[in-house]
């Protein structure tokens, strides 16, 4: 649950809760993954997309998340059941290097639940490395089963 205070100090801009929305929406038939990063914007504490990039291979992701910062990536990752059945996990990375600053960590901390929320992400899953990002697959299968 989103606490009155965690609403109060962080903002969404009325185009970013658009672009929420169309991710969610747009992604839930996709065929490969699609990932956007978000990122938190220190002196004004808005939620914003770090870029306008949509990732489809994890990989370029990985290349491209920060070495010292925190983030936050929607991932929706299309995956084939064991049963055939096609499933679509929408999922929140919470991305948590070991080598961000105790400030980031809880600036980003104190934004999950609401981001979880805003973007209506079923599940959070935190890695602190590019490596944990690459076995990510692994994990949405095990969680599907």
């Amino acid at each position: 649950m989103v606490s009155a205070s965690e609403a109060r100090l962080y903002t969404f801009s009325p185009e970013t809760k658009e672009k929420l929305r169309k991710f969610r929406l747009g992604t839930s038939r996709a065929k490969d993954p699609q990932a956007v990063v978000y990122q938190i914007d220190k002196k004004t504490l808005e939620i914003a997309p770090a870029s306008d990039d949509i990732y489809t291979d994890l990989r370029d992701l990985s290349e491209d998340l920060p070495d010292h910062s925190p983030r936050f990536v929607l991932l929706s990752y299309p995956l084939t059941l064991p049963s055939g059945r096609l499933s679509v996990p929408y999922v929140m990375l919470y991305y948590l290097p070991v080598t961000a600053n105790a400030e980031l960590k809880m600036l980003y901390a104190g934004a999950k639940e609401l981001l979880r929320n805003t973007a209506e992400v079923n599940r959070i899953i935190e890695i602190g490395s590019e490596e944990e990002l690459e076995g990510v697959d692994e994990r949405l299968k095990a969680m599907a089963d």
